[in-house]
């Protein structure tokens, strides 16, 4: 594994061909998150249908459930990266993550149609997905050299985004074969999930060789948020993040905008899930090539360019430009930020830095979203889309200057001064 941090964390990889290799501990994560994403997807592509149709839940019901279990993941993020940061147990507090969130499938299977069980359940799904997040990015980024990040990330992001598109296919085929059966979907998704823990126990080494923290080091996060170059990346991503209206809403726009039928709706998150599995690693690998700034801001750039693509009349090709630049928004902002900050991070500060990142900018995008239903419920969906795309190209502006540039840095997984 690698954990010495030489040179710049956004300079040009090195031309030596070993380090052209992606991690074998890069690709045991894909794997993992591939396979959960299928158990995970099962469920989330029939929960829905399940809690409303099945069991009568209103809508209401079911969104402050969802909402509410979403909101409270950014923060469990937090307490994985400081508990991964402690001792460097990376690897058992992903599992530990990973391994709730394969019992919360088995909640839901004896939960029967109780409403209390199915929250619980629920909320040990959140759980376990806010804990691991952190602690499994901590890992890809220790286990090569800063340069080549880019490419580790977007290999890790498009087995995850495979995995995404595999699991309501896997579900609706369970359904076709049971007769809507839901239980033997919560099932097969506990047995998958399983899977999922079982390859990381296996197939993922731990991040032991990480050093411990020194003994009188600042607290994990506060340590991280004194870095001025971690700071700018927190800010930056922040910010943006608050410009980010949702893809609910551009889905719920273009629905509109077609009057499209219901049942053709949920298809509209998969053409934006294509997009960004095909350009995933080679966004990474651009990233490694010019630096992660550049990039990361290219990718809000062509989020900027779906909302203008809505100002105009909605037709089918309006729906076919604006899922793939929502393609290339991902593939060039996920897996390149986390590229771009953990090299900034000391090793043993890692999970926790990335945890802090990881909640500012979804707490971030959570104010985004609540802003732009407010803007659209008493202003209407035209003034709204405008006042979302001002804000994202001042927000662009504002990122370009806040974000640092690829200047040399000093060794970051050296041990500190106490």
């Amino acid at each position: 594994m690698y954990l010495a941090n030489t040179g710049r964390p956004d300079a040009p990889p090195r031309p030596a061909r070993a380090r052209r290799r992606v991690p074998a501990t890069v690709v045991a994560l894909g794997a993992v998150s591939l396979v959960t994403d299928v158990s995970s997807e099962m469920v989330t592509a029939v929960l829905p249908l399940y809690l409303v149709l099945g069991l009568g839940l209103s809508p209401l019901q079911f969104g402050f459930l969802d909402g509410m279990f979403n909101g409270a993941t950014a923060l469990v993020r937090l307490l994985g990266g400081r508990l991964a940061d402690r001792g460097g147990h990376h690897k058992r507090v992903a599992g530990a993550g990973y391994l709730l969130s394969a019992l919360s499938r088995l909640g839901l299977l004896l939960a029967g149609g109780a409403t209390a069980g199915i929250a619980a359940s629920l909320a040990a799904d959140r759980l376990g997905k806010g804990v691991r997040t952190a602690p499994r990015d901590a890992l890809i980024s220790l286990s090569g050299p800063p340069e080549t990040l880019g490419r580790a990330f977007g290999v890790h992001r498009a087995m995850d985004t495979t995995g995404a598109l595999l699991g309501p296919l896997a579900a609706f085929a369970v359904l076709w074969a049971t007769a809507d059966a839901y239980d033997a979907v919560f099932a097969v998704s506990f047995c998958t999930g399983l899977l999922g823990v079982l390859l990381l126990v296996l197939y993922v080494p731990s991040a032991a060789a990480a050093p411990a923290p020194p003994a009188r080091s600042a607290p994990l996060h506060r340590g991280a948020l004194r870095d001025p170059a971690f700071r700018r990346i927190l800010y930056a991503a922040s910010l943006l993040g608050a410009a980010t209206i949702g893809d609910s809403f551009l889905y719920l726009l273009i629905q509109r905008g077609l009057d499209l039928p219901p049942a053709l709706f949920p298809l509209l998150p998969l053409g934006a899930a294509t997009g960004y599995l095909l350009l995933a690693v080679p966004a990474g690998r651009i990233a490694d090539r010019v630096g992660r700034r550049l990039p990361f801001l290219a990718g809000h750039l062509a989020l900027l360019g779906a909302y203008a693509v809505l100002l105009f009349p909605v037709a089918w090709p309006t729906v076919a430009a604006v899922l793939a630049l929502l393609g290339v928004f991902y593939a060039f902002t996920d897996g390149v930020l986390m590229a771009l900050a953990g090299p900034v991070l000391h090793a043993h500060r890692r999970a926790g830095g990335l945890a802090v990142l990881q909640t500012g900018q979804a707490l971030a995008r959570l104010l985004g979203a609540a802003g732009f239903g407010a803007a659209w419920t008493f202003w209407g969906q035209g003034p709204a889309l405008w006042t979302a795309a001002l804000a994202l190209a001042g927000a662009l502006a504002a990122g370009w200057r806040i974000l640092p540039d690829p200047a040399p840095a000093p060794a970051r997984d050296a041990p500190e001064a106490p």
